[in-house]
């Protein structure tokens, strides 16, 4: 009897032990495995096994479990939703709503055959990513006013930063370390007291953008796919012109580069997707038939093939790429697909348009009206010879241009509001405008950007911006109200009020600064330090730096 129960009590010690050793077990496959189902990772016959080789996962590695139950979401904003996830709870470094990568490889050769089975996304077509919530709390009108100010911009952004929480990548690389590394350099920027080419009245931080600039010309590497086919990728030369030219002076010089592009993927901080916005929506939208679906799918394939071909799009879900895209579509035609990256856009609206304060880059909209000299009539009047105190001339996009006009138009002497101009050489009589008024009023069409923000600035005179929730370019470091005026759309009948309490001492500070800013907002025939193309980029790799969540 006494041996039975002996013999009893070594069993359930046993079984006490293997519990305990299970749980632990568990809890450090919940602590850090980066992502997928811990117990289907166990027993799964499909589950992943540990290679010699750790630089790439293995094929099939991403799975997704039934989706039982709601947890509350959170996105780095002031509010939560629910959102289904995993029967398993998600480990601390995966956002619920990141979307699945698929088509990893075992190879160590970057390229591989396109797997045709399945696509990357084809788990991912009710992501929570494309429904919920963004960074900013753009969908959300609950926790702030129907109108984001600056500075709530700029707290905005502040917040992200320090609660944003990123998916981990499926392996570790050099370049982690590399942007983390950065990231500590420009968190402890040395002081600066006197810079001769940056006047620190510009900047939110001017000791940090001149380090982090000088870390991007140290450091980054940008391989740039060559897949895709003309003229939508590949060929700038389509778009050196017009409002849109942004996007295709950028694909010029970035393509161009020998300073920044690398052949070496693995080397790569950053992976450019080298598509047009406007030769998208030029080649493939059905004229009146009021949907872009197609043009989304266009980029979808597109994202089947290099995530098919290449593993580095599956090693971070894409947050290490990025593209730049100045059509008013831009936001929703990548949205979808491609909300991981980091979108370069001129549409930046932080409500409405889903875009993220934090990773997303709000790009410069340029009227460009000589491709081979993109300088042509630069520069404007002294202060003392602009004449009129405000302008402004345009088509009639949207609701705010008619009230303005209604308000505005042929009611004061100082202020010269029309609709579209007659065509002109040059279009000499609108450019003149602009070099002999003091403000420039740069209000929304349909959406919240507007080339006049650039053209203000190119002419020398300052930006008085009429756009409620438009995050200015180069956000992350300019300090936007140092330089321009922003006008709440509500008050436009108010507006000569406004301007007119501006004293003539504070006009020929900002106005001055303005002069000292146009060197961000320069296209150069060959790039120049500090000019768009620079500052364009600079914005994209500080928000990629400020993002690094390596394993």
């Amino acid at each position: 009897m006494g041996q039975k129960l002996h013999s009893l009590m070594e069993t359930k010690r046993l079984v006490y032990l293997v519990a305990v050793v299970f749980a632990v077990f568990m809890m450090f496959q919940y602590l850090e495995f980066p992502y997928g189902d811990v117990i289907s990772s166990l027993f799964s016959a499909n589950s992943p096994q540990k290679l010699k080789n750790e630089s790439f996962p293995p094929k099939d590695s991403s799975q997704i479990p039934q989706i039982v139950k709601n947890i509350t979401h959170f996105h780095g904003s002031n509010y939560t939703k629910p959102v289904s996830i995993p029967s398993i709870l998600l480990p601390p470094s995966i956002s619920p709503s990141s979307p699945t990568t698929l088509n990893t490889t075992t190879q160590s050769d970057p390229k591989i055959d396109i797997d045709t089975s399945k696509s990357f996304h084809d788990f991912d077509k009710s992501s929570s990513a494309n429904e919920g919530p963004q960074v900013n709390g753009s969908n959300d009108h609950g926790t702030m006013g129907e109108v984001v100010t600056i500075s709530e911009m700029r707290e905005m952004l502040g917040h992200n930063r320090a609660s944003f929480r990123s998916m981990k990548p499926r392996w570790s690389s050099a370049v982690d370390q590399e942007l983390l590394d950065a990231k500590f350099q420009i968190e402890n920027a040395p002081f600066i007291e006197n810079d001769l080419t940056l006047d620190p009245s510009l900047y939110v931080n001017v000791s940090r953008f001149k380090r982090s600039y000088e870390l991007m010309e140290k450091t980054l590497k940008v391989y740039i796919y060559k897949e895709g086919e003309k003229p939508i990728f590949h060929q700038p030369q389509a778009v050196l012109k017009g409002i849109y030219a942004s996007e295709g002076w950028f694909m010029k010089h970035m393509k161009a580069s020998k300073h920044f592009v690398t052949k070496k993927p693995k080397e790569a901080h950053l992976f450019y997707l080298p598509f047009s916005s406007r030769m998208l929506e030029e080649k493939l939208y059905v004229v009146d038939s009021h949907t872009h679906k197609n043009l989304i799918q266009y980029l979808k394939k597109y994202l089947d093939l290099i995530s098919g071909r290449y593993s580095f799009w599956n090693r971070t879900s894409g947050s290490d790429h990025f593209l730049v895209a100045c059509h008013d579509w831009a936001p929703s035609e990548t949205k979808k697909y491609m909300n991981n990256c980091i979108r370069a856009m001129c549409n930046s609206d932080v409500k409405n348009e889903g875009f993220e304060l934090g990773k997303d880059v709000a790009l410069p909209e340029t009227t460009i009206q000589s491709s081979k000299n993109p300088l042509k009539q630069f520069g404007g009047q002294p202060p003392s010879k602009r004449s009129t105190l405000a302008f402004f001339a345009g088509r009639m996009h949207g609701d705010l241009r008619p009230i303005l006009l209604h308000h505005w138009e042929n009611k004061d002497p100082e202020i010269k509001i029309f609709k579209k101009l007659p065509k002109s050489k040059n279009n000499k009589n609108y450019i003149e405008y602009m070099k002999t008024s003091k403000f420039c009023i740069c209000a929304k069409g349909y959406e919240v950007n507007s080339p006049r923000v650039v053209e203000a600035i190119f002419y020398g005179c300052v930006p008085v911006i009429i756009s409620d929730n438009f995050a200015p370019p180069f956000f992350e470091v300019l300090n936007w109200e140092s330089f321009a005026v922003f006008l709440k759309e509500k008050d436009v009948p108010n507006l000569k009020n406004i301007l007119v309490s501006i004293s003539d001492s504070r006009y020929l500070v900002m106005q001055e600064r303005v002069k000292l800013v146009q060197q961000h907002f320069l296209w150069h025939v060959k790039p120049v330090k500090y000019d768009i193309f620079h500052m364009i980029l600079h914005s994209i790799w500080y928000n990629r730096v400020f993002r690094v969540n390596p394993r």
